[in-house]
């Protein structure tokens, strides 16, 4: 059973950075500069803990001009096909939908590629064409 939780410590916020560090810029070769930005204070971020008790992914969200904008959803490769997404996108969504700011805007995201499929199972969908970050192709997705 996985659980997901907002982080509420500087332990969580650290293990939550590993694992960031662990899929983007070790995986991913993702560059820790553009890994790390100005929003991680203002976001609220996420901690999957496995049945053991044991951290396996992360996700964070912020208000932007554009409404909800969820982001750094990363899944550790040990852990994955095992329900952590779908846990982590559900606990988001549902973060967003109680926050009172949050009303009537839309939420959206840049959703890499393979990702696709886990989030237009919450309703997430396509929107514009395929664009690439960080040397990744993505879509951006929006729900309403």
């Amino acid at each position: 059973m996985i659980s997901v939780k907002v982080v509420e410590t500087q332990d969580e916020l650290k293990q939550i950075f590993a694992i960031r560090e662990e899929v983007f810029v070790k995986e991913q070769k993702v560059a820790p500069e553009e890994e790390y930005d100005e929003f991680e204070e203002i976001s609220t971020h996420f901690i999957a803990i496995d049945e053991n008790g044991n951290p396996c992914g992360t996700a964070r969200w912020r208000f932007t001009e554009n409404g909800a904008k969820l982001e750094r959803f990363a899944v550790l490769k040990s852990h994955r096909g095992k329900g952590v997404g779908q846990a982590l996108v559900k606990a988001v969504i549902d973060n967003v939908r109680v926050h009172p700011e949050a009303s009537g805007k839309k939420m959206y995201m840049h959703a890499q590629i393979p990702a696709i499929s886990l989030y237009s199972r919450f309703g997430f969908e396509k929107v514009g064409e395929q664009f690439e970050e960080c040397n990744i192709m993505h879509y951006q997705m929006e729900m309403y």
